[in-house]
């Protein structure tokens, strides 16, 4: 008589087979929405149209979500597969791009070799622009490589930004300046300066290690001449970023919070887990979802070069007053620990839920789809 795992093995065989014949329909579909979208993404070239459309990829989410309730699957399931698609499609749809300016017309990136810089110098190339580049060794001849330029875009680190901007030679008139640097207000004020003609300031918020530029913020800071530099903004959406307009003052200020004093705390939590010798594979080992996440974010800040994060976090004259303060918070916090003040930890918890407000359930919600992936990633 056969035993009950043979039995349970015959059971399953036929139905595996129905699942694997049903994978081998989703890829051969898989593959046949591909070639749709990359001809999605040739016409919208064609017609200089985002890769990126919010309103189009919300409405096929609650369309096919509302489907799925229909047919009793899953909607966060269906969702789940649709956006990790979606986000493969606009890796298909970006093979080449239209160009918003003079086609064949010259971009000039100082610091194009720099790991952010060559994302730049790819994409404008891609498009249609012929690309030169000045590097440590070629300011002898700037002014030859700058000739005629529609673009000269400053690439380098934030500590030679405003000295590099300064060696430039005279632009011609209609000549755009811009910079991606992670501060707006130096380099934004120095190139006003040194430009009569247009001048932009940009910062990118996302690295050199972004496979597109889909859904990728990048801060706009507007200087003079707009009109003469709307054809770049344009460029920008048509790859994908979505643009956010903010004064030099403003940006500067959210750097603080978003960037500096990010940076700065995973810093010294990566520190502390080193001088306390905590073992990360035990911690890893024992983590939940969310603190693999969090201690992958802080594990990401050591993966990166120290010196530039080290200028951004000593960009500002203001962060220092800015952690100082939260040094304050800090220690107000933990007297509450030290005295056992479970009452008063209680009123600053929702001192914090007052301000976040709606927003802390959609937090929730963006956070356990986080947490989803890092579970299944956990090997």
């Amino acid at each position: 008589m056969a035993s009950s795992e043979t039995k349970a093995q015959q059971a399953l065989e036929p139905l595996r087979q129905q699942i694997d014949e049903i994978d081998s329909q989703l890829v051969a579909l898989l593959a046949k929405r591909a070639k749709v979208t990359a001809q999605v993404g040739k016409v919208k070239q064609h017609y200089a149209l985002p890769v990126y459309v919010p309103a189009r990829e919300q409405a096929l989410l609650t369309a096919r979500c509302e489907q799925a309730k229909q047919l009793g699957v899953s909607p966060e399931l269906v969702e789940d597969i649709l956006r990790r698609m979606m986000r493969e499609s606009y890796q298909t749809q970006e093979s080449g791009f239209v160009c918003c300016g003079e086609l064949g017309a010259k971009v000039v990136i100082v610091g194009g070799n720099g790991a952010l810089g060559k994302r730049f110098t790819s994409l404008f190339q891609r498009s249609g622009y012929e690309v030169q580049i000045i590097g440590p060794n070629d300011w002898a001849n700037a002014e030859a490589i700058c000739a005629n330029a529609v673009l000269v875009l400053m690439a380098v680190p934030i500590t030679l930004t405003k000295t590099l901007i300064n060696q430039l030679p005279l632009l011609a008139s209609h000549c755009v300046l811009a910079d991606i640097t992670s501060i707006k207000q130096a380099p934004l004020t120095a190139m006003l300066t040194k430009h009569n003609g247009p001048v932009v300031g940009l910062h990118p918020m996302f690295g050199p290690d972004v496979t597109n530029l889909v859904k990728q913020v990048v801060v706009v800071c507007h200087g003079k001449a707009q009109a003469q530099y709307q054809w770049l903004l344009t460029q920008l959406t048509v790859w994908g970023a979505e643009l956010c307009e903010k004064s030099a003052l403003e940006h500067d200020q959210a750097m603080q919070l978003i960037q500096a004093m990010r940076h700065f705390s995973s810093l010294v939590y990566g520190v502390h887990l080193a001088e306390e010798q905590a073992d990360l594979n035990e911690l890893l080992q024992m983590s939940s979802p969310i603190y693999r996440l969090e201690l992958a974010m802080v594990g990401r800040l050591f993966a990166q070069n120290a010196e530039l994060y080290a200028d951004i976090m000593l960009s500002s004259k203001a962060m220092t007053q800015v952690l100082q303060r939260y040094q304050q918070r800090f220690s107000q916090l933990l007297q509450l620990l030290e005295n056992h003040d479970k009452a008063g930890l209680i009123a600053q918890f929702s001192k914090g839920q007052h301000y976040f407000g709606d927003l802390a359930q959609q937090f929730l919600q963006e956070s356990k789809q986080l947490l989803q992936k890092a579970a299944d990633s956990r090997s």
